[in-house]
């Protein structure tokens, strides 16, 4: 079995001592190769290049925004039968995608359960989302919640480390910068919905959303790997409104409230227009300004390696 190791060198939830142990671990299971990411888009580039050669297996060793790099870059040719099986290493800060798998957010008790699906042929086949041509493994958003990646991503170029401290003054920050009078976002539903008048919208491939610490917040709690997509749409921006709001989406039994936002189920395609240009960002990734973007439900893109369904 021939298993590509894509490690990211600034992940901050692993150390280079311990990213070498691991890797020794998962050389018992196969002809391994590990390379580090020197810059954005070489995960892509590594796993695109791993898919075309047939490896069987492409291990992202990093955040969120390693997975997603890996998995666009193993489906750069679109989903066919010779797209590698995905292997995870959770070691960014936040992990979204990882710990809605169920996998262990500590990296060395996630490598235990990938070696042991590997010993066992244990996979998971999974949606995702994709927005124009680019595939997102748990969620993406317009409007606020880009806003804050975007302010975030301002920070990490000065050289600041991600953390959910950093997350929260900068969402802070927007939200007071926001305007909050005048909504400019609409949301159209493959199902026929239309929803106008919203502030931000976040379309969803699983729960949760994101976490806070290590607590989850769930505004679309009914999304599933197995399911469409799910829209989150944010129509009141009161500090009260979004405060309340969520204190009830987070926790074991999370309540969305129907007042202030609209939740959609299951759908196969969502279009958000907008009358400016606002933020977008795809797995946590700011990719600029847009007025319009097109999002559709991908079933059964993957095979995620060590996780039950």
């Amino acid at each position: 079995m021939r298993i590509l190791v894509v490690a990211n060198p600034q992940a901050t939830g692993v150390t280079p001592r311990e990213r070498d142990v691991l890797a020794h671990a998962l050389a018992s299971e196969g002809d391994l190769e590990v390379v580090e990411t020197a810059n954005r888009g070489h995960a892509a580039a590594l796993a695109c290049r791993a898919m075309r050669r047939g490896v069987e297996v492409v291990v992202a060793l990093g955040g969120d925004g390693t997975v997603s790099e890996v998995v666009n870059g193993m489906l750069t040719d679109g989903v066919h039968a010779g797209v590698p099986a995905l292997g995870i290493v959770p070691a960014g800060s936040t992990n979204v995608f990882a710990r809605a798998l169920g996998l262990p957010h500590d990296p060395v008790e996630a490598t235990g359960v990938l070696l042991d699906g590997l010993r066992a042929g244990r996979h998971r086949r999974v949606s995702l989302g994709r927005i124009e041509e680019r595939y997102f493994v748990f969620a993406a958003g317009m409007g606020f919640d880009a806003a804050i990646v975007a302010g975030v991503e301002r920070h990490r170029r000065r050289g600041r480390r991600s953390s959910h401290v950093l997350y929260s003054r900068v969402g802070i920050r927007e939200f007071f910068a926001l305007d909050r009078r005048h909504p400019h976002l609409s949301v159209e539903q493959s199902d026929g919905t239309c929803v106008t008048g919203v502030f931000f919208a976040v379309v969803a491939n699983c729960d949760p959303w994101t976490f806070v610490g290590n607590r989850p917040l769930h505004p679309t709690p009914e999304a599933s790997f197995e399911t469409g997509l799910d829209v989150y749409a944010r129509r009141r921006m009161s500090t009260g409104g979004v405060l309340f709001s969520m204190a009830r989406m987070s926790g074991e039994n999370p309540r969305i409230g129907r007042r202030g936002a609209h939740v959609g189920h299951d759908l196969d395609a969502v279009v958000l227009r907008s009358q400016v240009p606002l933020p977008v960002q795809v797995d946590g990734d700011f990719v600029g300004l847009r007025e319009t973007v097109r999002l559709a439900g991908v079933p059964g893109a993957i095979q995620v390696v060590g996780v039950s369904s």
